[in-house]
């Protein structure tokens, strides 16, 4: 049976052979039964996709006859035979719509066909890479593509070989999906993911979209949290507190980390975006560097690719002797979820 899929493929380019003297009424007898089987039986040994159609075609015909009878030894035979084969034509035909997806940059296509051809093939690492990185083209797709993603991930670091995109390039765009899945529900949780994919060396860490994740992910996650516990933290007159000075210290950190973020996005944005990434991070960075002008903020854009990016600041629980230079919080958003349009495209090697 193993060589049905093999000769499957096939089948579209080979002539389909006459079924040679099958009865000619479909009538349920021992004459016909005796012919469909002996047609079904001569060509399904062949190792050719046509006789294999003509086993196929016999198969049926006896099977779609005659009644079900479970005494039938020659009917079980053939019903394995056809399910098999049936098996392998759904294969064959997902794969290549899921192929033909690809290639038109259908989304949802790939989607379900996608899912399809893992029916057969879950361990398939291209095909998990490619939906696990749908959302991110396609972001009524992009929670559907989580667990593809993180399969994918999981694949790719066993050593699974992988056609689709390169090592690297695959994993930062899958961090990248599983991390901008996270930004509305668990931002703080993004983070980390949005930093595995700006640390791998691909064309993903050149994308603005990406470190405006980044920095949206920041601004509703921990900071967000540090200015509602500093607000809380302070005296009824609204003067510091041990406390609030802490919180603070911790809070301008993440701050720190965010300016840093919408740097990379405006210094990788193309020129009708970055006017607008430059203008928010202005705002931020004069804030937090009460010297700076707009000078300086074009030198942090012109340096800051040349830099490591941050980690996620580690808390600290009492203010150091030279702390992060503090001002009074400011609140609210600055725009940096959605100030550069994604791409829209899902790279190929």
């Amino acid at each position: 049976m193993k060589r049905i899929a093999k000769l499957l493929v096939l089948v579209a380019g080979v002539a389909v052979f006459a079924i040679p003297v099958i009865a000619q009424a479909d009538q349920c007898n021992d004459e016909n039964k005796g012919a469909w089987y002996g047609t079904f039986y001569n060509n399904y040994k062949k190792d050719d996709a046509a006789a294999q159609k003509v086993a196929y075609d016999a198969a049926k015909k006896y099977l779609d006859t005659c009644p079900a009878d479970p005494n039938d030894a020659q009917a079980k035979f053939m019903k394995k035979f056809v399910d098999l084969y049936d098996a392998n034509i759904n294969k064959n035909n997902a794969g290549k719509a899921f192929d033909d997806a690809v290639t038109k940059k259908n989304y949802a296509d790939e989607m379900k066909y996608g899912q399809q051809v893992l029916a057969n093939d879950p361990d398939n690492a291209d095909v998990n890479a490619i939906l696990g990185v749908a959302g991110l083209a396609n972001k009524s797709l992009l929670n559907e593509s989580v667990p593809y993603a993180t399969k994918a991930i999981q694949l790719i670091e066993s050593g699974k070989p992988l056609k689709a995109y390169k090592h690297d390039q695959a994993l930062a765009y899958l961090n990248w999906e599983i991390g901008k899945s996270k930004l509305q529900s668990a931002p703080a949780d993004a983070i980390n993911d949005l930093l595995k994919s700006a640390k791998l060396d691909s064309e993903v860490n050149k994308n603005p979209q990406l470190y405006l994740d980044l920095s949206a992910a920041y601004e509703a996650g921990p900071r967000a949290k540090y200015s509602a516990d500093y607000t809380a933290s302070l005296n009824p007159d609204k003067t510091e507190t041990a406390q609030s000075k802490v919180i603070l210290e911790n809070l301008n950190r993440v701050i720190d980390n965010q300016i840093d973020a919408m740097a990379r996005a405006a210094a990788t944005a193309p020129a009708d975006a970055k006017a607008g990434i430059v203008a928010e991070l202005s705002k931020l960075y004069k804030y937090r560097n009460k010297d700076a002008t707009d000078a300086s903020v074009n030198q942090l854009v012109a340096s800051v690719m040349s830099k490591p990016i941050p980690d996620v600041p580690t808390p600290v629980t009492s203010v150091p002797s030279t702390p992060t230079p503090a001002s009074t919080p400011v609140s609210g958003g600055s725009g940096t979820a959605s100030t550069a349009p994604a791409t829209g495209k899902r790279p190929r090697n």
